[in-house]
Parts: C-alpha cells; sequence; structure tokens
C-alpha cells in the first residue's frame, strides 16, 4: 500500500481561502461584469435622482431621517467587491453607476462623481484593510458602514451646510444604519443570492457554493 505524503492529503493541500482569487490581476470578465453592476445600479441613481423632490415629501417630518434610504446610494461598491474581489473593484463600481447617473441627468449635476469617489473610496478602504483576503457578511457590513459614513459626512458639506449640527449628526448615523443594513447585509444576500443560480462560476466568489 502506497503511502501517503501530506501533500497527498486534501485538508493539507487545499488553499487556505479558497473563496479568494488565485490572483488578484483583473480578467476581461471581471471588467465585463463591474460594468454590468455599475450600469444596473447606476440606473437605481437616476431613477432616484428623478425622484428626489418626493421623497423628501415623505421624510418632511424629520429630514434627516430620509439618510435612512442612503444605503441604496452605496450599494454598489460592496456588491462588486463581494462578487469580483479585486482589488479596485469596490471604487470602481460606484464610479461607473455615479457616471451613469450623472450622463442620463441628474439634479444631483456633475457632484454626483465627486459622491461615487468618496463613497467608493469608503468601501474599497474596508476590504483592502482585509488585504482583499477576507469576505462574508461582517466585512461586507463593515465596507457598508464606511461607505455611508463618508456619503454622510460629504452630503452635510455639500448639500445639508445650512442644518444644525444636530441634524448633520442625526442624518449620519440614519445613513450608516441604511449603509449597514441595505449595502452592506443587503449586497451580502444579493450576492449569495445570483451565486446560488451559478452565474458566478468563473469567479472564486460563486465556487464557494
Amino acid at each position: 500500500m502506497p503511502k501517503t505524503t501530506a501533500a497527498d492529503s486534501p485538508q493539507r493541500s487545499a488553499p487556505k481561502y479558497s473563496h479568494v482569487p488565485a490572483t488578484k490581476q483583473w480578467r476581461v470578465v471581471d471588467y465585463v461584469v463591474t460594468a454590468v453592476l455599475g450600469i444596473a445600479v447606476g440606473l437605481v441613481f437616476w431613477v432616484l435622482a428623478l425622484s428626489w423632490k418626493a421623497l423628501e415629501l415623505g421624510f418632511q417630518a424629520f429630514p434627516p431621517s430620509i439618510g435612512l434610504i442612503a444605503g441604496l446610494w452605496v450599494l454598489a461598491g460592496p456588491l462588486a467587491a463581494a462578487i469580483i474581489r479585486k482589488p479596485g473593484a469596490a471604487l470602481l463600481c460606484e464610479l461607473i453607476a455615479a457616471i451613469v447617473e450623472a450622463v442620463l441627468g441628474s439634479h444631483f449635476g456633475a457632484t454626483v462623481l465627486l459622491s461615487g469617489f468618496v463613497q467608493g473610496l469608503g468601501a474599497e478602504l474596508v476590504f483592502a484593510a482585509f488585504g482583499y483576503r477576507k469576505f462574508n457578511l461582517w466585512v461586507t457590513s463593515l465596507a457598508g458602514l464606511l461607505a455611508a459614513a463618508f456619503m454622510s459626512v460629504s452630503e452635510n458639506i455639500m448639500y445639508n451646510a445650512e442644518w444644525q449640527f444636530g441634524f448633520q449628526a442625526a442624518y449620519t448615523v440614519c445613513a450608516i444604519i441604511s449603509g449597514i443594513v441595505i449595502s452592506g447585509i443587503g449586497a451580502w444576500f444579493a450576492y449569495r443570492a445570483i451565486a446560488k443560480t451559478g452565474a458566478l462560476s468563473s469567479f472564486a466568489s460563486g465556487r464557494v457554493h
């Protein structure tokens, strides 16, 4: 009977992080899927921008509470990172979404490009902090949190400057809660649902399932 070596053992030879891509180099399919995700979320941004006046009326009783839907604006970054798992995915996807919104027309004007960069950077920093080697519900939720925090600070400067500090702080809290729930937890379960269809079989994130 041949002797089994440590190299032959399935447990020893299996990669430590099977959910992490073998290389951090981008492939054509990574760019294509990131672009598709960015365009899809950008359309959501555009619809939100078109509906903004009506949305504001719904939160008129306490204006800062509109931050409770802020997670929709930072969804692209955490979702792209959970799927692509390559450096820059969160930032690139959020930027693409912002560009789509700007091209289609937004009453926020060109400032959406700056917002997209800031929001994408917030999410990107979290995944970078873990070396792009840890992708789970908690990390994605943290990315949603930081992206929303970055967004709330920039928006308090650009759009909410006339609010008193208490209102700005309340908006930030509402935005962070929304970022965790919608763009963190929501993005994670959206990724899981997509992965279960087999559509992500060419990605490390799809092979987890």
